[in-house]
């Protein structure tokens, strides 16, 4: 089987999606997979199930984070649900995911990131962050989480 050389704007060659974007998508189509099977029967305990599993399969670092994180977003915005997303606990308003956090690990990066998505009410004049690196918790970081998270939630 031969792999289709493809050119990018700058003329350099793409040879495809890394190994790490494949096994995200792989996580993605489970997922979807995952919430055919339960049908009208998922409820939110299924989401928070899956999105604390989750948690629970990261290395330390990312995983004490994501413990946090979740914990400040559960109390700071009940309303929105949570579930994985692309591998990733995420967090949903009406079905679309609103914030997601990213381990370190995940993409080999050398921060966690706290990302929100175009249905994260984070405007703020003609540009704003839509993601923040994590790299420990402090009590101002985590009154910003909540801060923008409640924010994001509408």
């Amino acid at each position: 089987m031969s792999t289709t050389k493809n050119t990018d704007a700058s003329g350099k060659g793409f040879e495809g999606f890394t190994e790490d974007e494949r096994a995200a998508m792989k996580a993605h189509a489970s997922e979807l997979k995952k919430a055919a099977r339960r049908g009208g029967k998922a409820s939110a305990a299924d989401g928070e199930r899956d999105v604390l599993e989750k948690i629970a399969e990261m290395a330390e670092d990312d995983r004490v984070l994501a413990e946090a994180v979740h914990a400040i977003i559960r109390a700071a915005a009940p309303d929105l649900t949570p579930k994985t997303w692309y591998g990733m606990p995420a967090y949903a308003k009406n079905g679309s995911v609103v914030c997601f956090f990213k381990p370190a690990a995940k993409f080999k990066s050398r921060f966690a990131t706290l990302d929100f998505n175009d249905g994260a009410s984070l405007e703020d004049g003609a540009m704003w962050a839509s993601a923040f690196a994590l790299k420990e918790l402090t009590p101002d970081a985590e009154a910003r989480i909540a801060a923008l998270v409640r924010q994001a939630a509408g």
